[in-house]
């Protein structure tokens, strides 16, 4: 039997990261993965594949808008091949998965294929093509997490769909029905709107993306209903029927009426729950939540000493970037370091166009724990940059502290705010103030002078370009 300093169950970011990390430091490590790839759900239904099918309809949709105002003349009809689409989407997908592969090897860690199971705390079972068993000092649980659904809502992946069917139709829908109006069910949304779809979001809060700042949902709101998308807010599914070809969603607003809307289409994405099945956590007397994650403390520590867990299949935010930060964050503790996560300042982003991206406290939760605040605000439309490039919808939001100017809160809807949230990171992860961002020197032309300004305007209401 193969013995290891520490086995990693799940080889999404979190698992994969926290094992480079562990080689790096020194110790003998397996990763075990019961897909024949790894990278877990990010890197193969999750975060690459909807980027590639986001930039492709992305550039779609600008041959077929904007190519003639930048004067560009394409004769003939320019037309989708969707088959191409997801070809091309594949090949990233399979470029980065081998890169991982690639890692693995170069660092020396061992990788097992097939469906880790505990058989008490030091010894995993694998089931693949044969069945192994392996001991490890210390175990990491990476498993992550799979699409959430509805008790009424039977998923037959063909014309009720999660997100992983999504990113394979072999069709573009007429009219696909989005249940739910957070990250994923949007980003895809607008895949298929660019593509040619109907597309209908029908959402149970009283606004999209309602963990975010209210600010942003209210402005991607007005830029998605300006797309064409239609958006209910504030609807209760009672009941999704397929018939055929046809699928029926029926649904209360909040008056209590009943709406009724059909599409050829309907695209489930309520959520996603921890992923422990086939886990046999209970062998290691590893204790879940009422909500099925794992119970961890401060230290991703469960309450076996020797095994810890991490991502999507502990409390907080599932964010491969996260996971990503657990997964250093447990090798680092595992080595007898004293590494930290700022869970603060871990950003949240949308990577519909325009982009959406956060970090830090929104107004809600400032005006919830009584911190009083100023804002900043500028808008994307006064910059030079995005008149250039035609990206004029969005604004950047910085909320400071009232009394000492230290930045609590960035927010923003814009081309590129996906890269530009990471120097409100760092400036956060500074204590930096209001007034430091806005004293810093930022190129000319470009949507980072956005941040510049919204920092001028929260320091004194002296933003330089409104």
């Amino acid at each position: 039997m193969n013995s290891y300093d520490v086995a990693i169950i799940g080889s999404g970011p979190g698992g994969y990261v926290a094992a480079i990390r562990c080689a790096q430091l020194g110790m003998k490590t397996a990763i075990i993965e019961k897909y024949s790839t790894l990278g877990g759900t990010c890197l193969n239904v999750g975060c690459i594949p909807s980027k590639a099918l986001l930039d492709s309809s992305h550039h779609y949709e600008d041959a077929v808008k904007h190519f003639e105002e930048h004067g560009i003349d394409i004769p003939g009809d320019i037309k989708v091949n969707l088959k191409q689409m997801i070809t091309r989407k594949q090949s990233v997908v399979d470029q980065t998965t081998g890169g991982i592969d690639f890692l693995m090897k170069k660092n020396k860690i061992d990788v097992y294929e097939g469906l880790g199971s505990f058989k008490d705390a030091t010894h995993i079972t694998i089931k693949g093509k044969e069945t192994t068993e392996i001991e490890a000092k210390n175990i990491i649980i990476a498993t992550g997490s799979k699409p959430s659904s509805l008790p009424f809502i039977t998923l037959d992946k063909e014309r009720v769909i999660t997100s992983t069917e999504a990113l394979k139709l072999t069709e573009i829908p007429k009219h696909l029905v989005v249940i739910g109006g957070g990250v994923i069910g949007l980003e895809l949304g607008q895949v298929y709107k660019r593509l040619g779809s109907e597309v209908t979001v029908v959402e149970y809060m009283d606004r999209i993306i309602p963990t975010m700042d209210s600010g942003l949902s209210k402005e991607l709101n007005k830029v998605l209903k300006k797309q064409k998308f239609t958006i209910n807010t504030s609807h209760k599914v009672k009941s999704v029927e397929r018939k055929g070809k046809e699928v029926i969603i029926k649904a209360d607003n909040k008056k209590g009426e009943e709406v009724i809307i059909k599409g050829d289409y309907c695209l489930v994405s309520v959520g996603r729950r921890p992923y422990t099945d086939g886990l046999n956590a209970e062998a290691a007397g590893v204790k879940l939540t009422d909500r099925g994650q794992i119970e961890v403390n401060d230290h991703l520590q469960t309450n076996v000493k020797n095994i810890y867990a991490i991502g999507d299949v502990v409390k907080g935010a599932m964010l491969a970037h996260k996971a990503e930060e657990e997964g250093v964050f447990v090798a680092e503790i595992l080595a007898g370091q004293k590494p930290h996560i700022d869970y603060n300042l871990i950003p949240g982003v949308v990577y519909t166009w325009p982009e959406v991206a956060s970090v830090g406290k929104t107004e809600e939760q400032l005006q919830e724990e009584k911190v009083d605040y100023k804002i900043g605000q500028f808008p994307m439309r006064a910059l030079g940059r995005s008149r250039a490039s035609m990206d004029l919808d969005g604004f950047v939001k910085i909320l400071a502290d009232k009394k000492t100017d230290e930045i609590l809160g960035v927010h923003m809807v814009g081309a590129r705010a996906a890269d530009m949230i990471a120097e409100a990171v760092v400036a956060m992860e500074f204590r930096a103030s209001a007034e430091d961002v806005s004293r810093m020197s930022h190129a000319h032309p470009t949507f980072t002078e956005a941040i510049k300004e919204a920092a001028l305007a929260a320091t004194e209401d002296r933003a330089l370009h409104i």
